[in-house]
């Protein structure tokens, strides 16, 4: 009998193979929002790790809306171009089934940062920074950009944006959109009170705040209805008097309704003052939560490292799918790993088909 973690699963219209995903992980080593030969190799070895969903990193919708200089985006004809190509080759090398999306986002008050390997933080005045945006003029914390509060005029420039990064991410070939609506960039910035303090109708009641998010989920399904929509959210803020777990319910059954196919649940990345209990699948009873009260699949991420411990999750129902960030950097090979360490049947490409019984004999060793 097959383990829960090999188990196919449809959503939006899609099947994907198993139950793994491979979460979004900004890599920081775009040129000017393009793909270079890092996001080959990389997407190359997510398509071969034994993962059904690939969900790329995040990826800016315009030029402002990136963390750093060297992240992502889908904003020009360049850019397009270099996803297509990397996403080809990925293709070319990747298991039955597995689908590919791209996680369209704006960093907000957030953006014009240093790389996370050259200290993160607001880029200096000699760094070649720029302006920040976000809901209100509020700064992430002290000594970070002043953002300038969106007018209404802009946010429907915003809306199109992510109309037109959707576009341009189904020519690329991509098989689902994933919106970031989390960890303190520009959606979470709107969905927020802690950074959204409007008083227009983009501010105020969590009905308010929702209407920017949801106008961009609007437009993006109907500028690529061809791709599945999913959306990953921050459940909670962590923080007295910002989004607590029901108004993460809130957020995930307003997505929902407005036809996205799943939710991954994280949370916090919209304060400094942010307490998050840390340990082994600290957000696990995040994603249980808004699967009990919404219905809609959840996908559970978290410091989620060992097969079994991703088996048990979802064996007893708490989430749908599992989403792997630090454990897919630190073993490509997760999938091969876990079926070895359920029993479950996995075909490796014949070019590595010679290294596939290791993996087997390490799991047995593991649990002796």
């Amino acid at each position: 009998m097959s383990s829960r973690l090999f188990t196919p699963i449809t959503l939006g219209g899609i099947e994907l193979p198993n139950r793994i995903a491979v979460a979004p992980m900004c890599q920081y080593s775009a040129d000017d929002g393009s793909a270079t030969d890092w996001h080959l190799q990389q997407w190359m070895t997510y398509a071969m790790s034994g993962a059904g969903m690939i969900t790329l990193e995040m990826t800016d919708v315009e030029r402002r809306g990136r963390i750093s200089h060297g992240c992502l985006g889908l904003y020009s004809d360049a850019n397009e171009a270099a996803a297509k190509r990397a996403l080809d080759a990925a293709r070319r090398v990747a298991g039955p089934g597995v689908k590919f999306g791209v996680q369209l986002a704006h960093a907000g008050r957030k953006a014009s940062c240093r790389r996370a390997w050259e200290g993160g933080g607001p880029l200096g005045a000699d760094e070649d920074p720029w302006q920040t945006v976000s809901a209100s003029a509020i700064p992430y914390d002290d000594g970070w950009h002043t953002p300038h509060a969106l007018t209404e005029a802009g946010i429907d420039v915003l809306v199109e944006k992510f109309a037109a990064g959707a576009r341009r991410a189904a020519r690329a070939g991509f098989d689902f959109i994933e919106l970031h609506s989390a960890h303190g960039y520009l959606l979470h910035q709107f969905l927020s009170p802690l950074s959204n303090r409007r008083t227009d109708r983009y501010g105020g009641p969590l009905e308010n705040r929702l209407r920017f998010p949801l106008a961009v989920a609007g437009a993006v399904r109907d500028a690529a209805p061809a791709l599945m929509i999913g959306a990953r959210i921050s459940v909670t803020d962590w923080v007295d008097g910002g989004l607590s777990v029901e108004d993460g319910i809130g957020i995930a059954r307003a997505y929902r309704d407005a036809g996205l196919a799943y939710i991954c649940c994280s949370s916090g990345g919209n304060s400094p003052l942010q307490k998050i209990p840390g340990g082994p699948g600290y957000q696990v009873h995040l994603a249980e939560a808004v699967k009990k009260a919404v219905g809609v699949p959840v996908r559970a991420v978290g410091l989620i490292d060992e097969p079994r411990q991703a088996e048990d999750i979802l064996a007893q129902g708490r989430a749908d799918m599992v989403a792997l960030a630090r454990a897919i950097l630190a073993d490509p090979r997760w999938g091969w790993r876990a079926a070895a360490t359920l029993g479950d049947p996995f075909t490796v490409a014949p070019q590595l088909a010679r290294g596939a019984f290791l993996r087997k004999k390490w799991a047995q060793d593991r649990q002796a």
